[in-house]
């Protein structure tokens, strides 16, 4: 992330939000602000009218006009501020709904952003940092739209307001005012800017701390197995005390300036009391008023508004902090929406079809289990390419940065029903290959056909929802059983569910769960066996019913016995399919048509199992014990 905040552009993209969602009610909010603000600074205008009415009826002892006429300055100053109060309930409630109204968009903008996302930025982002833009950030975020920005309008208003009043009531006055207010404003930018740099770092911590915790939850059991708890413990603190650090330092400079401002407040009011009890003495003129003396009617109403003004002034320094927080918090959240979402540049879609009897194909909107690649032309018509599981790699070269390629010259063809496996060591490519055939990353050289389509001409869905993946690392969701088994396929009916799970081998053991396929999975199938979660991705898979599958180590959680069974399954679900096998048990590949021997990124060996045994190179050297693949 950005290591600055800029303040400028963000608070202006910050309206241009807030407008954008709410383009009459924060108007009417910030009207409603403006006037109550504006209300708060207009009660030393009838003090000052009350004692001049007091003065002059001093002389006659009138008080029965007097007190008429201060009446009337009272029912006007009531009115106002009954509307004022109007006002002000009208803006928290309003308020209340902007900022959780805004607070709910943009999460659901960051969410939508986050799904066009390539899989680069998780693999290069802690989910824990992630997770600190949907809490923390917008925690701050939500104080800075519903508290700190509406307290610096108000005051501000209330500043400017009195600041007219006071000129025109006193000018010298006033300059003594100022004079201690721009030294207010210097200490303030003295200490805020030290606070400010805290508060960034403040952010960034807490983001580390909730990535640590994340992790460590993640990887309970790896800690307790290794007995790792004292090393975990040490690590935290270092993380917690550095969050602490940075927390001191910047809450240090904010509990500094609150106590200087308010006393400075009160050296101001001392001040022009000494000032105006002078002016006061020497009956000197005041040139606001036509020459007129300055009276009493003058400055007890001027030291009023000076308490104000500096009180004003105070809360206007006591936001400074919250606002560079919720800057900062609202810039990490401006840059994740502002990433760049995956490129897909493809405009050929997959859909269903029938076939004539002519043997062309016709688009359809039922589902057929029949599918083509709907490839537009120049003139504006469609030409339609049945789905058939033809991969072909040509001269690909790739590499996760352009400094370290770690494929290079890949060459391959998988024929429709085909089962292609790659086998080698750990990082020789193998799980690289088939991430190329998704587009979880694009090739830096070469290119891969499907079907004959040139795989950057698809749409990345389309792509994706041809290809049947089972991941090594499984991931279960909140949800029951049979929720989890039609991720795959959110389509298909229970029946459909129910068979893939029959055919992948896991209908046995889900049937003797408390609740059957209705039984709640939580925290990622914690209540499952390692076998079983894979299991059911396996079922998850089948009952997407893809042309094209990719097992990625799909039964390395699985027993002995039951990968049998599910080898069994296994197989019956590649049947007329084009397969890609990746797998460390060289028992799982033997029935391939081809294996692919990969070895720091190149494939140095392919053929069939009998023919790489024949050959007595890397596989057979592999599949003998002479070299482990780890």
């Amino acid at each position: 992330m950005k290591p600055n905040v800029k303040l400028g552009p963000t608070l202006a993209r910050i309206w241009k939000t807030l407008i954008g969602f709410y383009p009459v009610m924060l108007p009417v909010t910030l009207a409603c602000i403006l006037f109550s603000a504006a209300v708060s600074a207009v009660p030393s205008l009838f003090m000052q009218r009350v004692i001049a009415i007091i003065e002059e009826c001093w002389p006659t002892r009138d008080w029965a006009g007097a007190s008429g006429r201060i009446f009337g300055v009272i029912v006007i100053l009531a009115a106002l501020y009954l509307l004022s109060l109007v006002s002000v309930f009208l803006w928290n409630r309003l308020m209340a709904i902007i900022t959780q109204g805004t607070l709910k968009k943009l999460r659901c903008r960051m969410f939508d952003g986050m799904q066009d996302l390539p899989i680069r930025y998780f693999d290069t982002n802690g989910h824990g940092t992630i997770m600190s833009f949907y809490t923390n950030d917008i925690d701050t975020l939500r104080q800075l739209i519903s508290q700190s920005l509406p307290n610096l309008l108000n005051s501000g208003v209330i500043v400017v307001t009195n600041l007219f009043i006071m000129l025109w009531f006193s000018v010298p006055l006033t300059l003594v005012v100022l004079a201690g207010v721009a030294i207010m404003f210097v200490i303030t930018r003295k200490v805020g800017g030290g606070s400010a740099k805290y508060f960034r770092r403040t952010q960034k911590s807490v983001a580390r701390l909730e990535g640590f915790v994340e992790e460590l939850m993640e990887g309970q059991k790896v800690v307790k197995v290794f007995n790792h708890e004292p090393e975990t413990k040490k690590d935290f603190v270092k993380v917690n005390d550095q969050l602490y650090e940075d927390s001191k330092a910047a809450n240090r400079y904010a509990n500094t300036l609150m106590p200087i401002l308010n006393n400075m407040g009160h050296v101001i009011y001392a001040a022009c009391a000494m000032v105006g009890g002078l002016m006061l003495i020497l009956n000197a003129p005041n040139p606001c008023l036509s020459g007129m003396v300055i009276g009493i009617d003058i400055v007890v109403p001027f030291l009023n508004m000076t308490r104000q003004f500096s009180g004003s002034i105070s809360q206007v320094s006591q936001q400074v902090n919250p606002i560079v927080m919720g800057m900062a918090g609202a810039q990490r959240v401006f840059d994740l929406m502002d990433q760049q979402p995956e490129t897909d540049e493809g405009a050929v879609t997959l859909v269903n079809v029938k076939e004539q009897r002519d043997g062309s194909l016709t688009e359809c909107p039922e589902r057929t289990n029949v599918w083509a690649w709907k490839v537009p032309q120049a003139d504006g018509s469609c030409t339609y390419t049945r789905l058939t599981g033809d991969v072909r790699f040509k001269d690909v070269d790739f590499g996760y940065v352009p400094e370290k390629t770690v494929l290079h010259d890949i060459t391959l063809f998988a024929e429709p029903g085909q089962k292609v496996a790659f086998v080698g060591a750990t990082g020789a490519g193998k799980t690289t290959i088939t991430n190329l055939i998704n587009r979880f990353y694009d090739i830096r050289k070469g290119q891969i056909l499907y079907d004959g389509i040139d795989i950057m001409d698809i749409k990345k869905s389309a792509l994706r929802k041809s290809l049947g993946i089972v991941l090594q690392d499984t991931n279960l969701f909140t949800g029951t059983v049979m929720e989890n088994i039609r991720y795959g396929n959110l389509d298909a009916c229970d029946e459909e569910c129910i068979a893939a799970a029959e055919l992948a081998g896991a209908h046995d053991f889900i049937t003797r769960l408390p609740d059957g396929y209705n039984t709640m999975l939580t925290g990622n199938g914690a209540n499952l066996s390692q076998g079983q979660r894979q299991l059911l991705a396996i079922a998850r898979c089948a009952v997407a019913d893809p042309p094209v599958m990719i097992l990625d180590e799909a039964t390395s959680s699985i027993d002995t016995r039951t990968e049998a069974i599910v080898q069994r399954g296994m197989d019956a679900l590649m049947t007329g399919r084009t397969v890609f096998v990746i797998a460390h048990r060289l028992s799982t590949v033997q029935n391939s048509d081809v294996i692919m021997v990969l070895e720091q990124g190149r494939i140095i060996e392919r053929g069939s199992h009998e023919k790489l045994i024949a050959e007595k190179g890397k596989y057979y050297q592999l599949y003998t014990g002479a070299f482990e693949l780890e």
